[in-house]
């Protein structure tokens, strides 16, 4: 199981956004993830399905999210176990961020992919391998 890039929580969402003001985002993150050799992480399946369905914008209702996260597991994705974990702690040590950041670049390398496809993270920015790129940036 590997892919070329990793997709974060926020790609998954503004694909799914309804507001207008997020509509080149939208049609961004869609075209991201119509394409080929990215995965994802069970992490970011988690923190979709928290946003998706949270009040009050509540993009989708809890069956439409189960129905979109099995879709999403075609993709390549990468359990959380207790070597993640460690990878996890030992990147926010070196690089000073946020676990669950750090832990989505673990998953990215654990996939073998070199891209990681985030607007949380610093554009850019190779951590250990995996480079960041915020496919929302204007060209």
């Amino acid at each position: 199981m590997t892919a070329d890039a990793f997709v974060d929580t926020s790609v998954l969402l503004y694909s799914a956004s309804g507001n207008p003001q997020e509509a080149d985002k939208r049609d961004t993150a869609r075209r991201r993830l119509a394409g080929a050799g990215w995965g994802l992480s069970v992490q970011v399946l988690q923190e979709f399905y928290v946003n998706i369905v949270r009040p009050p914008v509540c993009a989708m209702t809890h069956a439409d999210a189960v129905a979109a996260i099995r879709e999403l597991l075609r993709r390549p994705t990468v359990a959380t176990d207790t070597s993640l974990v460690l990878e996890g702690l030992r990147l926010k040590e070196r690089y000073q961020i946020s676990y669950w950041d750090a832990a989505i670049i673990a998953a990215a390398r654990a996939l073998g992919a070199c891209t990681l496809y985030s607007e949380d993270l610093s554009h850019g920015q190779d951590y250990d391998g995996v480079r960041v790129v915020n496919p929302f940036l204007p060209h």
